[in-house]
């Protein structure tokens, strides 16, 4: 790890009023949650905006690693499950990571996008749809059941 940590990154963390772990933690949810590469910044963006806003970061990830073992998907029954590690339950980043982040999500988290998004969902394809409001966030939630029901749709027989 420490191979890998850049020496400019610490003044910037402490320009940032973060620590080194806090920094990790929030890596560790981006690694967890982004398939598609260049949607790094704009994941770590949501969650940054959520952490000024003192929102609830609501990252699944988070609730996977707090059930101990793989989900397939969280369904809304998964949400209640008791841990500091559930960030829909308790406000700001978890006690700690959640996995182990490479370079590109720690860059990330030290260097989101500017954007003011504070929500996503991600597509079947892993790319996400990214939103400033609720009222788009929702849209994109129909959105993306629609792409699932037509995925499924086109299935082979037998899968």
């Amino acid at each position: 790890f420490l191979a890998q940590w850049q020496p400019d990154w610490t003044p910037r963390l402490d320009a940032q009023h973060m620590t080194r772990e806090q920094l990790v933690t929030l890596a560790s949810i981006i690694e967890a949650e982004v398939r598609y590469e260049p949607d790094r910044p704009f994941v770590s963006a949501v969650y940054r905006n959520r952490l000024a806003r003192r929102m609830k970061l609501e990252a699944d990830p988070t609730v996977i690693y707090a059930y101990g073992r793989r989900l397939k998907r969280v369904w809304e029954r998964n949400l209640a499950v008791q841990s500091r590690y559930n960030t829909y339950l308790y406000p700001g980043l978890p006690p700690g990571p959640i996995c182990q982040p490479g370079r590109a999500s720690l860059a990330a988290a030290l260097d989101p996008a500017r954007v003011p998004f504070l929500f996503f969902v991600a597509q079947p394809d892993g790319k996400h749809i990214f939103s400033v409001t609720y009222a788009e966030h929702e849209a994109a939630i129909r959105a993306v059941k629609r792409l699932r029901t037509e995925s499924r749709g086109r299935r082979p027989p037998g899968r």
